[in-house]
């Protein structure tokens, strides 16, 4: 047996010359991002190859993007450079992934680390040290949260993930094979989780593959009423179909419905019903993680006690199923020969140090602070132009509002304005259609918050020319 006192690998990361090397690395990262400071036209020599890049992506997928936007591979926190040199504001984040920005050091430090693993991906039978690290990392903070989410299994999407939490769910809940869901939820682009989301588009030629029975959202204009309304439909839905419903899959805040928030009373008339019928409470925080007040939804809305599963994803950059006791699978449920890419890991650890040591949550963290500005320039916007905007909705750093009468059509037309205007948001909702943000909160400042919506007032202007 060697008397050595650490790995041949770990001499290696500790090697002077990674040291210096990283050093010089992220030192010439800063000399380059010191050239982004605010949003940038394209450089014209660069227009038509990017053009051409675009027409054939496009052909390549089968269909076009919806914005313009292949990236550099530069970023600075809330600026991100695209192929043509332009420089926009990302408020969309991937929809929710990239809250640390846009070329973070500390994630290209933690991307340096990975690329001297000794291999790119990690699977179910070959994980490295750092698998164990992150699923310790998850579990650690859901039972600091109050939960009793001991387990975790790590895995690539949030589909998987969640796809990863009904098959334990559907296992211990056997021979149940139904789910409920609230309307206007979604939950994933797999078989499964195309039917389970209640977007007809969305499964539109696909085959139906679980049963699936939808319960109201809360409604902030009726509290009481829409409570009543839902725990209605549950016990009419349970009532329908005995002893068939496995779990209740429920968003706290619904994404791709409006950034619709829901309320710890009503959450909790459904949980009653649901713990009195043996069916499972299954949250999907693939959204929520880390971006309302306190690091997971369910604190939020003081759930903790009640979850027995629970999915978290996006800004993570490695998706996780959390689960209790209950709930560990037998041999052979689950198995993946991807759980995650070493860089992926790496990154995953590092956000997961600053979002449970930094001060983003609470009522007066970051989180909290970003919402209220935003918030407060809406209202203002309101104010001078009552048409053209109303609102706004949505928790923390989750934030929606509609643009005039809320048709996709006027909803698109802004979008592409404030595109223009070099900042990058998104859809939400149908009816009426919104726009939503989520902006990196790991990095965005009050300034780049002002600049933002002094030109989201200049888009609604351009939009509202033409009405």
């Amino acid at each position: 047996m060697s008397d050595q006192s650490a790995t041949r690998a770990q001499s290696l990361f500790d090697d002077p010359r990674i040291t210096q090397a990283r050093q010089l690395m992220l030192q010439a990262l800063r000399d380059h991002q010191a050239e982004l400071t605010d949003p940038a036209p394209p450089i014209n020599a660069l227009v038509a190859d990017y053009q051409q890049q675009l027409a054939a992506f496009a052909d390549l997928r089968g269909g076009g993007l919806y914005y313009p936007y292949l990236g550099s591979g530069l970023g600075a926190g809330a600026l991100v450079e695209l192929g043509d040199g332009s420089v926009k504001y990302d408020m969309i984040t991937g929809i929710g992934v990239h809250c640390f920005g846009h070329s973070h050091p500390d994630l290209v430090s933690a991307a340096i680390d990975a690329a001297l693993r000794d291999t790119i991906m990690q699977g179910n039978l070959q994980q490295n040290l750092e698998s164990e690290s992150l699923c310790q990392q998850f579990v650690d903070a859901a039972i600091e949260a109050g939960s009793n989410l001991r387990h975790c299994f790590i895995t690539t999407s949030g589909a998987m993930a969640n796809e990863n939490a009904l098959k334990l769910i559907f296992q211990k809940h056997y021979p149940a094979d139904r789910v409920l869901a609230f309307e206007h939820c979604f939950m994933g682009r797999t078989l499964a989780l195309s039917t389970i989301t209640d977007k007809a588009a969305n499964r539109q030629g696909l085959p139906l593959t679980i049963g699936v029975d939808y319960i109201p959202f809360f409604d902030p204009a009726d509290p009481a009423g829409s409570t009543d309304r839902a725990v209605n439909a549950l016990k009419d839905a349970i009532h329908r179909h005995p002893c068939r419903h496995a779990c209740m899959c429920l968003e706290l805040v619904q994404g791709e419905g409006g950034f619709n928030v829901g309320d710890h009373d009503f959450f909790i008339a459904l949980i009653d019903v649901l713990k009195q019928n043996n069916i499972a409470v299954f949250v999907d925080e693939i959204q929520t993680f880390g971006r309302t007040t306190e690091l997971f939804g369910f604190q939020t809305f003081d759930l903790a006690q009640c979850v027995d599963v629970i999915t978290v994803g996006k800004l993570t950059q490695v998706c996780a199923t959390l689960f209790s006791d209950q709930y560990i699978p037998r041999p052979g449920l689950i198995s993946q020969t991807f759980t995650g890419a070493s860089s992926s890991i790496r990154a995953a650890q590092c956000i997961m140090n600053h979002l449970r040591r930094g001060k983003y949550h609470g009522p007066d963290g970051r989180i909290a602070q970003i919402h209220q500005r935003f918030i407060h320039h809406f209202h203002c916007l309101h104010k001078r132009h009552p048409d053209w905007i109303t609102g706004p909705h949505g928790l923390g750093g989750m934030i929606a509002f509609t643009a005039f009468d809320g048709s996709p059509e006027l909803t698109k037309q802004t979008l592409a304005a404030l595109y223009d205007e070099g900042v990058i948001a998104f859809l939400a909702g149908a009816d009426p259609a919104r726009i939503r943000m989520l902006p990196p909160f790991a990095v965005i400042t009050d300034q780049q918050i002002d600049t933002v919506c002094e030109r989201l007032e200049k888009a609604l202007e351009k939009v509202a020319a033409k009405l």
